[in-house]
């Protein structure tokens, strides 16, 4: 079996920092990575308190969410503009571009904005698939009642996002690492732990074709919008698992399978932040400054170093914190480089 199929994870996700000016800022991608057009786009300021901006080519431009508050989806034509070949271009809105100010922007590629009838679940959705690297962004409208929802990858998520888009709703994530797996569900904008309640995604695991969901109106509420993040684990750029903390500077070892770029971190037993961690924020080891998904918080340097970024996974270097208590932690990452290359060339550590 191959150690990869993907050699070059830039070409699928890249985070970007830049400087605000309030004003038409077009924002060029790193040279040689991230050279693609955006279509999941998650940003945050650095500098000051604000909050967390997500969108979408499948929504659109101007239908702006936050992934701190249980806000719908709003139209805000002054935020993120325009998905271009190489990058985003930003209007003059704060949150996206404070004059001035540091921040970052995650951003995920899928199918340049093409999407699909899916009709592979009770419900039909529209779907935009990028299968190479186990990602699609889902839209449909809710029901009330128990359902399916095609998804496009062919293979089975291990991580979906879904947000109500007409409602002031949480946010939903079902991980398959979680306790149960998908019979719980964790809320993104939350500090709390897990909800063992099964009726979010109606305590089955996705299949290659569809995702589950229950009743609640978080999910699937009768007549409202609603979008999902769906994600398939793939060897060497993605992984989306857990790990057991031990409150102890010398922390747990988690191994991925590739040098990490990104992570976003939850502690699923305890009232801890999502902690977001990238390696462009943090060049060297060890990664000292985190943001957070679920608050409007400036970018801020725990009291100890949160972990190092290794070449087959990460060390945990600080006790407590939201990324080392003694509790059970879930995960997603994605890669900077694989483990070892299709051609069995292994990268080196940081």
């Amino acid at each position: 079996m191959a150690y990869t199929t993907i050699d070059d994870p830039s070409a699928y996700f890249h985070t970007q920092l830049y400087v605000g000016n309030e004003s038409t800022n077009a924002i060029t991608n790193n040279a040689n990575a991230g050279n693609f057009q955006p279509d999941w786009w998650w940003g945050a300021d650095r500098t000051s308190t604000s909050w967390n901006s997500v969108f979408d080519s499948s929504r659109g431009t101007t239908k702006q969410l936050n992934s701190n508050v249980t806000n719908s989806e709003y139209t805000v034509s002054t935020s993120l503009t325009s998905f271009d070949s190489n990058g985003f271009t930003l209007g003059s809105h704060d949150n996206s571009n404070g004059n001035s100010e540091n921040h970052v922007a995650w951003q995920w590629k899928a199918n340049g904005g093409t999407t699909a009838s899916n009709t592979d679940g009770t419900i039909t959705s529209t779907v935009q698939a990028n299968t190479d690297a186990g990602f699609s962004i889902v839209t449909y409208t809710g029901t009330g009642s128990n359902a399916t929802i095609g998804h496009g990858l062919g293979s089975a998520p291990t991580m979906v996002i879904v947000k109500n888009r007409s409602s002031a709703e949480s946010w939903m994530v079902g991980h398959h690492k979680n306790s149960n797996g998908f019979q719980s569900a964790l809320f993104l904008d939350l500090t709390a732990a897990k909800d063992t309640d099964a009726v979010y995604f109606n305590n089955t695991a996705p299949s290659s074709t569809v995702v589950s969901i229950g009743t609640n109106t978080k999910i699937n509420h009768a007549s409202e919008n609603h979008v999902m993040y769906v994600f398939a684990e793939k060897q060497g750029y993605s992984k989306f698992g857990s790990y057991e903390g031990n409150n102890n500077a010398d922390g747990t070892f988690v191994y991925l399978g590739f040098k990490p770029s990104f992570m976003l971190i939850k502690n699923i037993d305890g009232t801890n932040n999502w902690m977001m961690l990238d390696n462009k924020r943090d060049t060297d080891n060890p990664i000292l400054n985190a943001l957070v998904a679920n608050g409007n918080n400036a970018e801020f340097a725990d009291s100890g170093d949160l972990c190092d970024f290794l070449s087959n996974g990460v060390k945990m270097r600080v006790a407590g914190q939201g990324t080392n208590n003694a509790a059970t932690f879930i995960y997603m990452a994605f890669a900077e480089h694989p483990f070892v290359s299709s051609e069995g060339v292994p990268t080196t550590a940081r």
